[in-house]
């Protein structure tokens, strides 16, 4: 039997026949720059971290998740200027998922929780609207914003900056460049002050908001900070597929 059965890439049809899985996870990344130091998996590697992370906190606790493989392709559309950065459309991500939902609603798996590690997703329209066509429990979270980063970062960063950039140094350091090799990850905020305010909301054009294509200074970054911040999100996360598992959704709103 495999070590890690809640990793469907490594399991077999045999661990699979017999496993009566309750919760699958899908993790959904993207593959773009991360500034001079990171590799362009970086969204895909983090998602990968912390979903077997998490699914093992459950598994070790007796409820049955499986973590799916990880979509590698996820919303790009203002990097499509900057080489290599490889954009899926929100309409394409929706026909995938709902490819995905219908083969896992005939396969008995009842819920799913799709772990976000791209800010330029958003499933929540598109769960909206395969909700009612599907028996199959959706929901989602970002994984980077589920726990709160200040604690562990002087300055997180939105794009390839200290907290990205610890969690890699923690997970993948032969992937990552010396942070002195770094770009600083200053952006250019737009002129109207709503959108610097973050009240009205725009795509942003990335190559006119960053020179080096990150979005936060990761000179501070350490792989002692990317462990700390790691265990957090996991140890949440994993406790939500615990209480998941365990839900009659149903029941989900009685009580």
């Amino acid at each position: 039997m495999t070590s890690r059965p809640y990793i469907l890439a490594e399991t077999n049809w045999k661990t699979v026949a017999a496993t009566g899985y309750r919760v699958a996870v899908l993790p959904w990344g993207a593959t773009e720059a991360h500034n001079y130091h990171l590799p362009y998996a970086t969204d895909v590697l983090e998602c990968d971290a912390v979903a077997a992370a998490s699914a093992k906190i459950a598994w070790e606790s007796g409820a049955r998740v499986v973590v799916l493989p990880t979509v590698p392709f996820g919303v790009n559309t203002g990097q499509l200027d900057i080489k290599l950065c490889l954009n899926m459309n929100p309409s394409t991500q929706a026909a995938l998922l709902r490819d995905l939902v219908s083969a896992l609603a005939g396969q008995g798996i009842s819920k799913l929780v799709i772990l976000n590690g791209h800010g330029g997703n958003d499933f929540r329209q598109m769960i909206r609207e395969l909700q009612p066509s599907t028996r199959v429990f959706l929901c989602t979270l970002n994984w980077y914003s589920c726990v709160d980063p200040k604690p562990y970062f002087d300055e997180p960063g939105d794009h390839a900056g200290e907290l990205e950039t610890s969690v890699m140094q923690h997970i993948a350091p032969d992937l990552v460049r010396p942070v002195a090799e770094a770009g600083s990850g200053k952006q250019k905020r737009p002129s109207i002050a709503a959108l610097r305010e973050g009240w009205v909301w725009a795509p942003r054009p990335w190559s006119r908001v960053s020179a080096d294509t990150g979005v936060g200074n990761p000179a501070a970054s350490s792989p002692e900070k990317g462990a700390r911040f790691l265990e957090a999100v996991a140890a949440r996360i994993g406790s939500f597929l615990i209480d998941l598992a365990a839900t009659d959704i149903s029941t989900l709103y009685e009580g």
